[in-house]
């Protein structure tokens, strides 16, 4: 007797096993830009040296333009661009998929537009939906953060909260840390670009994408291929 696993099965592993080569590409691409150990700097977190960081294997060094040579002064401004765009792409990719998964606050968006947080719609097209208040809001805070809370200025990117409130001393460890940061930021940079492409080629919000068992951009919608 040879079971066969039922179509959502076998769906749910062609997935997954698309879902890891997928996550593999991207951090193994995301670690191509990374800086050389050539310049001579360090960095003020805790003796960790910025050069160091994000080197990782398999991939390492990676600066086809080399402005690491010919503009080795603008590193630690560009080190603190990525550093911040992998904080927000990280925060953007997670809830892509807590509210494509239909997870959402219970309540209202916007009581005078008689709007729930349930109404906003997944995938890009969500932010059509909010209030012109909603966005002033949104854009006020973003400007509070960026040049008052977690100034653009502060390249080191430590703006005194810790590793979910602890310091981490050894800087060994805290190198380490740094790293998977900087690595889960390049693939969240990479991976919520993704969504928002496939999204527009293919209509389908990435839950929709999933629910038909549709995984490439390049199909007509309907199945994995």
């Amino acid at each position: 007797w040879d079971p066969v696993p039922p179509p959502f099965c076998l769906l749910l592993i062609k997935i997954l096993k698309m879902k890891s080569a997928i996550l593999a590409l991207l951090v193994g691409s995301a670690a191509a830009f990374a800086p050389s150990a050539r310049v001579g700097s360090s960095s003020a977190l805790n003796m960790v040296n910025e050069l160091e960081l994000g080197a990782t294997a398999p991939l390492g060094v990676f600066d086809p333009l080399g402005w690491l040579d010919n503009e080795p002064e603008n590193f630690e401004r560009r080190r603190a661009v990525e550093r911040k765009h992998g904080r927000v792409a990280m925060a953007a990719i997670v809830g892509c998929i807590v509210h494509n998964n239909h997870i959402t606050f219970d309540g209202y968006l916007s009581p005078s537009a008689n709007l729930k947080f349930s109404d906003v719609p997944t995938g890009v097209d969500g932010i059509r939906a909010i209030p012109t208040a909603g966005l002033a809001q949104i854009l006020a805070f973003f400007a509070l953060v960026e040049l008052a809370w977690m100034p653009a200025s502060k390249y080191d990117g430590d703006y005194g909260v810790g590793y979910f409130g602890v310091d981490i001393a050894d800087p060994e460890e805290k190198a380490r840390k740094l790293n998977v940061e900087l690595n889960n930021g390049r693939a969240a940079q990479m991976g919520i670009m993704g969504n928002m492409v496939a999204e527009v080629l293919t209509g389908q919000t990435m839950y929709e994408q999933y629910s038909a068992g549709h995984i490439s951009p390049f199909g007509d919608g309907q199945g994995v291929f």
